[in-house]
């Protein structure tokens, strides 16, 4: 993948979450990575969407987080990124947003439980939810540490990031990632519209009810598993 074509990719999925609705003002960020060269390609800090163009998207190293070119200071939440990109081999693109749903969930601090079906076709298992950073890590290596307390959350319980596409981070808000940033857009929008199913169904019934695991396996499984029918053969 050359540089322009990555900077265009990461430009449209910034403007996706745009116009999903999963930000306003400048309120998110998505990245993606080239393995190969070891850059990340990232929103730059502050910009609003609607001036942004292909050549403001920031490259970072891999390796030590700091710019490859350009005179843009990337994202503030471009160590978050680095640290599951490190971590996460198979992990591709990257998105943080503020979305109302799925922020207001974090900020009552509980996960997304899988409650039925469309949860299952995306996400095996609840969207976790970390720990809150303590006061140390806050005024310490804040981003860094907030990419910490998710990998502490999926080691803690061996939860597959492929599988899982997500989280909470408590207080604070989603991030969501995929195999391609185009994935990771789609798995930041399903991720708010669960939320928004989740606080709609509380309201109805508050007493929660989690979808049978043989029900969520078989709904997973049928999109994702090495027996997967849904969709067309490629």
């Amino acid at each position: 993948m050359d540089d322009i074509e990555i900077r265009k990719r990461v430009l449209a999925a910034n403007l996706d979450l745009v116009r999903l609705g999963l930000v306003i003002f400048t309120w998110g960020n998505a990245s993606a990575i080239d393995r190969e060269r070891g850059l990340v390609y990232i929103k730059p800090s502050g910009v609003d969407y609607a001036r942004m163009v292909p050549e403001d998207i920031v490259p970072v190293r891999l390796d030590d987080g700091t710019v490859a070119s350009g005179k843009l200071r990337p994202s503030s939440d471009t160590p978050t990124h680095l640290a599951l990109y490190r971590a996460w081999p198979r992990v591709g693109g990257i998105i943080h947003t503020h979305a109302e749903f799925s922020t207001s969930v974090a900020q009552a601090g509980v996960p997304i439980p899988a409650q039925g079906t469309t949860h299952a076709d995306y996400f095996h298992g609840d969207v976790p939810i970390t720990r809150s950073l303590n006061q140390g890590e806050v005024e310490g290596d804040y981003e860094a540490n907030t990419g910490a307390v998710i990998l502490e959350r999926f080691a803690r319980n061996q939860l597959d990031p492929i599988a899982v596409p997500g989280v909470l981070v408590d207080q604070h808000g989603p991030f969501a990632w995929g195999v391609t940033v185009e994935q990771a857009v789609m798995h930041a929008g399903t991720m708010e519209h669960l939320a928004k199913m989740f606080v709609h169904g509380a309201a109805i019934a508050p007493r929660l009810r989690r979808v049978p695991r043989f029900l969520q396996d078989k709904h997973y499984q049928r999109k994702h598993g090495p027996k997967a029918y849904y969709g067309q053969r490629s």
